[in-house]
């Protein structure tokens, strides 16, 4: 990392080899998370990460929210299905783009085994809340 700051942002120059990035906690015990060292280098206005399945997903992850402005999720590798309180249900695979608005109701119901997902979120600490199914959803 080279930790300048540029004044117009208030952003650092950040680069960081796979080797240098560290596991963080996350919201999944069935993902491993590196942490790309963008919420550092923007001071919280934006964090990345890579989300990497350890095993598949054993049960859907049940309705939740995310208190942000935006969810942006980008699929690697393997496969990711979700649903969204419009009713809508999508299983993406790589090279899928999913940007989730902030307060979305969403469920994620199944992975691949082998799954890679890129996710940046706007700004950066991401508070996860469970929350009732939309109407008529289970």
């Amino acid at each position: 990392m080279d930790g300048s700051v540029t004044p117009a942002t208030g952003a650092s120059l950040s680069v960081l080899a796979k080797a240098d990035q560290t596991l963080v906690p996350g919201r999944r015990r069935f993902f491993r998370y590196r942490d790309l060292g963008v919420a550092a280098a923007t001071g919280g206005r934006m964090r990345a990460q890579v989300m990497e399945a350890i095993t598949g997903m054993t049960e859907p992850t049940g309705w939740h929210t995310h208190e942000c402005e935006a969810q942006f999720v980008y699929v690697l590798k393997g496969w990711v299905e979700l649903e969204f309180e419009d009713g809508t249900r999508h299983r993406c695979e790589p090279g899928a783009a999913v940007l989730i608005p902030g307060g979305m109701k969403h469920n994620e119901i199944a992975t691949s085994d082998d799954v890679e997902i890129l996710e940046l979120s706007v700004p950066g600490p991401m508070a996860t809340h469970p929350c009732e199914p939309p109407p008529g959803r289970g």
